[in-house]
């Protein structure tokens, strides 16, 4: 089979994905600018960056800033959109608007390959007033079974009997929404949204603000993997502060749009994340029209027993050789497959999406073909 001209969009690590996106930023003419994260290293001690590059005009009043890796290892994924996106030249020279990519925002869970940052932090939940932080009070009931004691033996047995009764009593959807809306008790836990603003919050915040700035409309997509049926690219409503936002993303990216907030999303709502940021710094100027771009793996529960595996793996270090190999595989089925299809099929779905946004925020824009 001949591979797709868009397989080479795709990285194995890290260092690879991070090379692919600044050398093609750069033969566009640009440099990104490079934060680099003192809070963590990589697996080999590496340096860790989160890369923020600009394309079009300097006094453009339109922008469409994308994040990827805000859950570390959906960096992957997203790393490839953003990538594919500044080689083929997009917002493709159209008056008027501009393109902001932050490749990797939480680097250390890209290079770790771990969703969470270095602090055991979600950075999707951090994005909140931390002297008064949302209460979760039914999470607190199931911290034990989402933490076992063990990972092999009965403390894992009964934690997995422990959220099939719940799921059970109260629905799956109850359990997806009291283990994912974010939880600020449990620092060992998942979902944990941190007691302070991390390192890749305060990044954003300042890229936001320096590469937004005098814009009149702003497109917002954060980058997801792992929720939704396999390869079934979502764009899910993240808000706006103007009372028509919800109509323009319906307009813009049409009866595949859903909102967690109205039960239509493969996404229960969920409290701190970027897009929050994003409207914040923002202020009551600029139209914000944000989206989370979910595409699709494995089963939900599937999806949680890795992240479950994950955690208790780095709080066992002792045991990490015995089931470094079986998590790590777990943690790539749940976030980013190792399937041509799947690749090709979310990266060509997103960057359709990435068309419908620049077309909303310039109707006459004529995005050029892709390469097939």
């Amino acid at each position: 089979m001949t591979a797709s001209p868009l397989a080479d969009c795709f990285a194995d690590d890290y260092p690879a994905a991070r090379h692919t996106f600044r050398t093609r930023a750069k033969a566009r003419g640009a440099t990104p600018r490079a934060f680099r994260n003192d809070r963590g290293t990589g697996p080999g001690g590496e340096e860790l960056y989160t890369d923020v590059v600009r394309f079009g005009p300097a006094d453009a009043r339109r922008v469409i800033l994308c994040v990827s890796g805000t859950h570390g290892i959906e960096g992957y994924a997203g790393s490839a959109v953003q990538s594919a996106l500044v080689a083929h030249g997009f917002p493709y020279d159209t008056p008027d608007v501009a393109f902001v990519a932050v490749h990797a925002l939480n680097p250390f869970g890209f290079a770790h390959r771990r969703r969470v940052n270095e602090d055991n932090v979600d950075l999707n939940r951090n994005f909140v007033d931390h002297d008064g932080p949302p209460a979760n009070e039914r999470y607190r009931d199931l911290h034990a079974a989402l933490v076992p004691d063990d990972w092999e033996g009965p403390s894992h047995r009964e934690a997995d009997a422990r959220l099939a009764d719940f799921a059970a009593a109260h629905g799956g959807r109850a359990l997806q929404q009291t283990v994912t809306q974010g939880q600020w008790t449990h620092p060992d836990g998942l979902f944990y949204g941190g007691t302070a603003p991390v390192w890749s919050h305060e990044v954003l915040r300042t890229a936001v603000a320096a590469y937004t700035a005098g814009a009149e409309a702003v497109a917002y997509i954060d980058l997801h993997t792992g929720l939704g049926a396999w390869a079934r690219v979502e764009p899910i409503f993240r808000g706006g502060r103007d009372p028509h936002a919800p109509a323009r993303a319906r307009a813009w990216y049409g009866p595949g749009l859903t909102d967690s907030a109205a039960g239509t999303s493969s996404s229960t709502p969920i409290v701190g994340n970027t897009a929050s940021l994003v409207a914040e710094v923002l202020g009551e100027g600029p139209l914000l029209t944000a989206i989370t771009l979910e595409m699709g793996t494995i089963a939900g529960f599937e999806v949680l027993t890795a992240l479950r595996a994950d955690n208790w793996l780095w709080q066992h270090p002792d045991d990490r050789p015995a089931l470094a190999t079986d998590v790590g595989r777990r943690m790539s089925a749940a976030f980013y497959p190792d399937d041509p299809g799947w690749r090709e099929a979310v990266l060509r779905a997103a960057t359709d999406v990435f068309h419908a946004a620049l077309v909303g925020l310039a109707p006459t824009a004529r995005p050029r073909l892709r390469r097939r």
